[in-house]
């Protein structure tokens, strides 16, 4: 067995941590206003690849001046060689609440979900909120109810997210929101990144990616073992890259199957989330409910095979908007669908999914073109809208 697994930087004693972000707080509260117009915050590092397209165009195409702030120390955000980029670590907890609460910016543009639900509220001043989705999928069912209902601009992947976010404020009498035909930038990354590899590598036998999404209910817990088996007797080649979540959670899942197959040189695992070239290796994906499938689809035309566990759903009204989520109706658009039960027919639909690869590129091309807005382009005209919002914003507001 083959691995990637990084190795994570040693995490500062809290109490450091805490008087480190703490002065770094300060330093952000005593910037000058005007320099606070555009904020963006992330969580984690994760949200990078997400945030750095319309973070480096504001900077160096729109001459603007950024704040860049993360609840992750070791954030790359946080240090990028441009004058125009400020980084400032704000660690989750007191210190990360109090920001939220007394913000005062002109617009704060992030990717977390729930704003106003659990414990980080809108500020008691006026900032205008701007969601940038991180998912490709639907927002009415693997999302709670009220995911996005206190955020003023969503920017949008496609005509999906418009249609559910208008309808639920139909239905409940919502404020409408403004809401920007955006796209995804990580779709464009991937698709740019997928040009420059080299894939006129001659394979031996093709290579399966296994990047299911995490839970109870996700694939390593229900039979990733007994797929991994499958995968393996078939003489493929097989990429085992988990959510972070599922090692973080549940680790003996993981690890049981590197005890069982870990010896087999087919498989490679890879425990690094943001890790892409193993989705440009690949043939083929499988996965559950995981927003990967989406994007790998799409971004590279590849076909998907998902294992039909049972769905991932945190709003139990979804069904209220009578519209069948992304997810679902995706599916058999991009590949199959397999059950836990007949695992052992996961070769056969593989190698069915495999056998004509430009008729799928043509039909994955016109979907894409369907599904997502402003595809290479949705840095560009994001930038011009924030530029735009934080013009039209009470000057009080943003200076």
């Amino acid at each position: 067995m083959n691995s990637n697994q990084p190795k994570q930087p040693k995490k500062p004693f809290w109490l450091f941590d805490f008087f480190y972000s703490q002065k770094q707080y300060k330093k952000f509260k005593k910037l000058a206003q005007c320099k606070k117009s555009i904020v963006f915050y992330a969580e984690s590092g994760q949200d990078w690849h997400h945030l750095e397209p319309l973070v480096t165009t504001l900077a160096q195409q729109h001459n603007q001046s950024v704040c860049f702030v993360s609840s992750d120390r070791y954030d790359p955000g946080l240090n990028q060689n441009n004058p125009n980029i400020l980084g400032f670590y704000i660690r989750e907890g007191l210190l990360q609440i109090s920001f939220f609460q007394f913000l005062k910016a002109g617009i704060l543009v992030l990717t977390m979900e729930d704003l106003q639900v659990f414990q980080l509220k809108r500020s008691i001043h006026p900032v205008h909120y701007l969601f940038v989705f991180h998912a490709m999928g639907s927002t009415h069912m693997v999302n709670l109810e009220n995911s996005y209902d206190y955020y003023d601009t969503l920017f949008c992947v496609g005509p999906h997210q418009q249609k559910e976010i208008r309808k639920r404020e139909e239905l409940y009498s919502l404020t409408k929101k403004n809401l920007f035909n955006y796209g995804y930038s990580r779709l464009d990354s991937l698709i740019q990144e997928h040009k420059k590899f080299n894939n006129d590598i001659k394979k031996d036998r093709p290579t399966i990616l296994v990047a299911p999404t995490w839970g109870d209910n996700s694939i390593l817990n229900v039979c990733g073992g007994e797929l991994i088996g499958q995968l393996l007797k078939a003489d493929f080649k097989v990429i085992l890259r988990p959510h972070y979540q599922t090692i973080k959670l549940t680790p003996e899942k993981v690890k049981n199957i590197l005890e069982k197959h870990g010896s087999n040189p087919n498989l490679h695992f890879v425990n690094k989330m943001g890790d892409t070239i193993s989705l440009f290796e690949s043939d083929l994906l499988i996965c559950d409910w995981s927003s990967t499938s989406i994007e790998y689809a799409l971004g590279l035309s590849k076909p998907v095979l998902y294992i039909d566990v049972p769905r991932r759903v945190r709003n139990p009204k979804y069904e209220s908007l009578d519209m069948e989520p992304l997810e679902v109706s995706i599916r058999s658009q991009v590949g199959a669908v397999l059950t836990p039960e007949n695992l052992d027919q996961a070769p056969q639909v593989i190698g069915k999914l495999l056998s004509n690869p430009t008729q799928f590129k043509e039909s994955i091309k016109e979907l894409r073109n369907s599904l997502v807005y402003n595809i290479g382009n949705s840095a560009s005209v994001g930038a011009k809208e924030i530029v735009r919002i934080v013009d039209s914003l009470p000057k009080e507001e943003n200076q």
